[in-house]
């Protein structure tokens, strides 16, 4: 089983990531963007700068999710900001392809709440410049990523987050399940 928790930068996939390892002690974690920080560093990049725009990175992180699930038979829990319908289909059905059943869920928070959070946070805390570079970049994509809330495919489990706790979340997620 892949549980995806996607939404906006802000809405709290890491917080609920956090509270999902604590109640399923077995699952391991994948964070895809690391798949994006190797091909970054090998591959010319995009014009946009995201390295979810490289069709390679959207083959690698569907292959590595199954094959850490399949190979490991354990619960796997894959936090990331997904809200390209397209790529969001081809990764989910390469995952499905595979054989893995995928859970979907959606962190919906209101766009005023993602900026507070964003403002809010530290992402860099050993560089200022990068912290600025990163805060920036989430803020510019706070509009794309609400507006990835209309179309989400029936199956999703789409969750108020701002409305629940990380431990309700979690449980409402559990439950899905």
């Amino acid at each position: 089983m892949i549980i995806w928790v996607n939404g906006a930068f802000g809405a709290g996939k890491t917080t609920l990531t956090e509270e999902l390892l604590r109640a399923l002690p077995d699952a391991m974690q994948f964070d895809p963007e690391y798949v994006g920080y190797i091909l970054i560093k090998w591959v010319p990049q995009p014009d946009s700068g995201d390295f979810q725009d490289i069709p390679l990175w959207r083959k690698l992180v569907a292959d590595f999710a199954a094959g850490l699930a399949a190979e490991y038979g354990r619960p796997l829990i894959v936090p990331m900001t997904l809200v390209n319908p397209q790529y969001r289909a081809e990764i989910f059905e390469r995952i499905e392809q595979s054989g893995q059943r995928l859970l979907h869920v959606f962190l919906d928070v209101p766009e005023a709440e993602l900026r507070r959070r964003i403002q809010a946070q530290v992402l860099v805390p050993e560089d200022g410049e990068r912290d600025a570079e990163a805060r920036a970049f989430r803020l510019r994509n706070v509009e794309r990523c609400v507006a990835a809330r209309v179309g989400l495919p029936d199956s999703t489990l789409v969750l108020s987050a701002d409305e629940y706790d990380p431990g309700q979340l979690a449980g409402l997620v559990l439950a899905a399940l």
